[in-house]
């Protein structure tokens, strides 16, 4: 999610559309997994592509109109914990009662996660950077 919002950030600052190519040098990763993940960005109607010469990634939305929720949702939704339930087949009452202990506690720390990401945009972070460094 990081990089996807590096990425968001550097096409903000962009006056011209963003090749998979060059997202992937920002990124340091290949072209095809920047398709791949910008893909799902341009589903969502965060960023829109231009095929062909000159053509490229660009922002459909503002920044500040898209919250971190939205990038999250956009990505798929990733796992947040590797952790999990044992066998929800199992017939103990004790296995039954500490798999719904987990289960509880990674909804609620599913929706705190949610919650915290819809309160803040992508520009915000942009915001945040630039006060600190007193600009770019």
């Amino acid at each position: 999610m990081s990089r996807v919002l590096h990425a968001l950030l550097h096409l903000a600052e962009m006056d011209h559309p963003a090749t998979s190519q060059l997202i992937a040098q920002m990124l340091q990763t290949n072209s095809a997994v920047v398709r791949r993940t910008m893909a799902g960005l341009r589903e969502a109607g965060i960023v829109t592509s231009v095929k062909g010469h000159g053509g490229g990634w660009t922002l459909q939305r503002p920044l500040d109109d898209v919250t971190l929720l939205d990038i999250y949702r956009a990505l798929g939704e990733p796992l947040l914990f590797a952790i999990g339930i044992d066998s929800e087949q199992t017939t103990c009452v004790l296995a039954r009662a500490a798999n719904a202990a987990t289960s509880a506690a990674l909804q609620k720390a599913q929706s705190e996660f949610e919650k915290s990401l819809a309160g803040t945009t992508v520009s915000q972070i942009g915001q945040v950077l630039e006060s600190r460094q007193g600009g770019h």
